[in-house]
């Protein structure tokens, strides 16, 4: 008996119960589409790629769109439909082309399966006679590897056909573009998002403290369905048995508190919008300035003020790019700065992205920024 035992987990596990195998796998891959039926949002694609399951004749594909919206799990549920789960190992070829990008990879691996020849075995999927090669990322190929694919694809086109997958479409070489259907998967909406949690919330048996847990995984996870599935096996590892809250998606997706920002924002002269709560510490160092001028940075109080503010920001530990791009996004979206005065932000957050990216100290620079933001918005 022990050593039956010891044999099913040499053998790479094969030993353990279905259920035990499902309980181990990430969300992401536990609720992946199994038909197309099953993809959320995505109207248009679907119902085109419904009717070439009726026909079998299926074109040259290029999938592109932001991350995160269902682009791959769509073409594996169309696979596992036509061929079905045991056929798919022997009829579906599927590369990351971020990390297979070079025209070896192209020669040899993927015109070795793409001139395969296949035959027709007899099972209840329509089983059409040729073989699907997936290349996900295809956008980071390089310009020698698409331009050797555009001649395998003309080739080999009767036994195989590709499907592209890619975020930016502009990467794609026209010819191989050409050849291609397009299909453009657009970023999730909230409602569409939300139930798709909400089902897998159910089924995993996770609760929240709150309804507006929910609205904040979607607005940190920026349209990502895969990102937010994430967040929330996330969560629900932390809390176990508890109830999510909305601090800890805030801490499990890296995001700054957005009472931060508007504490910062106040900092550099903007009003909060009506029902923004600013952060505790942070509002409390305004109230030690006693009455900090709104005309100019000239006054020492006011920057003091806005010192202490970036300094409580670094000591928290926080990204100075993520506070970049939320303070970005707090005084674009805000509703009583002038259109000028917001151009005005955007250059010099750009200034800022920039001595970021070069390598420059963060907290130096966003007081910089903090201080030249306060004296365009006096």
């Amino acid at each position: 008996m022990f050593l039956q035992q010891q044999g099913r987990k040499a053998a790479g596990g094969k030993g353990k119960e279905p259920g035990e195998a499902a309980a181990l796998k990430p969300w992401v891959e536990k609720y992946r589409p199994k038909t197309i039926d099953d993809v959320a949002a995505q109207e248009h694609t679907v119902s085109v790629l419904r009717k070439t399951l009726l026909s079998t004749n299926l074109p040259h594909m290029l999938f592109y769109g932001p991350p995160g919206t269902g682009k791959t799990s769509t073409i594996l549920a169309l696979a596992r439909q036509l061929f079905g789960p045991e056929l798919m190992k022997t009829r579906v070829l599927e590369l990351n082309a971020s990390d297979e990008r070079g025209i070896s990879v192209v020669r040899e691996k993927i015109k070795n399966f793409a001139k395969l020849s296949v035959t027709q075995p007899k099972s209840g999927y329509p089983c059409p006679p040729y073989k699907i090669i997936i290349l996900d990322e295809a956008d980071s190929m390089t310009q020698d590897a698409q331009s050797a694919l555009r001649r395998i694809m003309e080739q080999y086109s009767r036994i195989t056909r590709f499907c592209l997958v890619c975020n930016y479409v502009t990467r794609i070489i026209e010819p191989l573009a050409s050849r291609c259907s397009k299909f453009r998967f657009r970023m999730l909406s909230t409602s569409s998002t939300k139930e798709r949690l909400h089902m897998i919330a159910r089924e995993e048996k996770v609760e929240f403290d709150s309804d507006d847990v929910l609205d904040m995984l979607i607005s940190t996870s920026d349209g990502d369905l895969r990102r937010a599935i994430t967040y929330l096996q996330s969560a629900s590892r932390l809390h176990n048995s508890d109830a999510v809250t909305q601090r800890s998606i805030v801490e499990i997706a890296g995001v700054v508190p957005a009472q931060v920002i508007v504490s910062l924002g106040r900092a550099v002269g903007v009003s909060p919008p009506p029902g923004a709560d600013g952060d505790e510490e942070m509002d409390h160092i305004m109230e030690e300035a006693d009455e900090v001028p709104k005309a100019g940075i000239g006054n020492s109080s006011r920057f003091n003020v806005i010192k202490k503010q970036v300094e409580h920001i670094a000591q928290e530990g926080y990204s100075g790019t993520q506070v970049l791009i939320q303070l970005h996004d707090y005084l674009i979206l805000h509703p009583t700065i002038p259109a000028r005065a917001k151009a005005k932000c955007s250059l010099h957050l750009g200034d800022t992205d920039k001595a970021f990216i070069d390598g420059g100290d963060e907290e130096l620079h966003l007081l910089n920024l903090c201080l030249k933001l306060a004296a365009d918005l006096a």
